[in-house]
């Protein structure tokens, strides 16, 4: 496999080299990425006390597939829907909307969403999505990170040992089924692509 190879994303083995068609593609694929997003923040799981989404999967996938600067872009036009009052977040617009809901208590999640996009993305750009040992690893890292972003914010607005009890250990176990399932996903999005003989070099 060629440097170049490794150092492109699996979402560019679907669009255009260059030109218009390949910009074209791009803002298709960021708008399409923020309806991922919005439909993974409804998609609930109630377990016992805790109600969880599948968003973090999904923004595992959208940083693994598109690299560190078409991720990005989709997080930040995905927060940028939710701040200018589009509801878009897991309890929008239930428990408010905009800013106001931003700065309420999931507001750390959602900064630390932008920061798992970019350890993620960045790992992505350099290869690291072909394996399914290193992405993983990228992953758990920007896991860690997206938590303990969190963690901080819940615990300036309710204390720690309430952002502990309520904001982390709920989340710990279904969060690292989705970081081993994000690591597996990807990889095997690569081997299909080889197999079929569609990879470009």
């Amino acid at each position: 496999m060629s440097q170049a190879l490794a150092s492109r994303p699996l979402v560019s083995q679907a669009i255009p080299e260059s030109g218009v068609a390949r910009i074209l593609a791009q803002g298709l694929l960021v708008v399409a990425g923020t309806l991922l997003l919005t439909l993974s923040a409804k998609t609930r799981l109630v377990l016992g006390p805790v109600d969880m989404s599948l968003q973090t999967l999904a923004v595992l996938l959208i940083a693994a597939s598109f690299g560190l600067r078409l991720g990005l872009a989709t997080v930040l036009l995905y927060l940028a829907e939710g701040a200018a009052g589009l509801p878009v977040f897991q309890a929008t617009p239930e428990k408010g909307i905009g800013l106001a809901y931003m700065l309420g208590t999931t507001g750390g999640y959602l900064a630390g969403f932008v920061a798992m996009t970019v350890i993620v993305g960045y790992a992505a750009d350099r290869g690291w999505d072909r394996n399914v040992f290193k992405l993983f690893g990228a992953m758990l890292t920007a896991e860690v990170v997206m938590m303990a972003l969190g963690f901080a914010w819940l615990a300036m607005l309710i204390g720690a040992e309430g952002a502990w009890t309520f904001g982390v250990v709920p989340f710990v176990v279904p969060d690292l089924v989705k970081v081993a399932l994000a690591a597996c996903l990807v990889p095997a999005g690569w081997s299909v692509i080889r197999g079929l003989g569609l990879a470009r070099s």
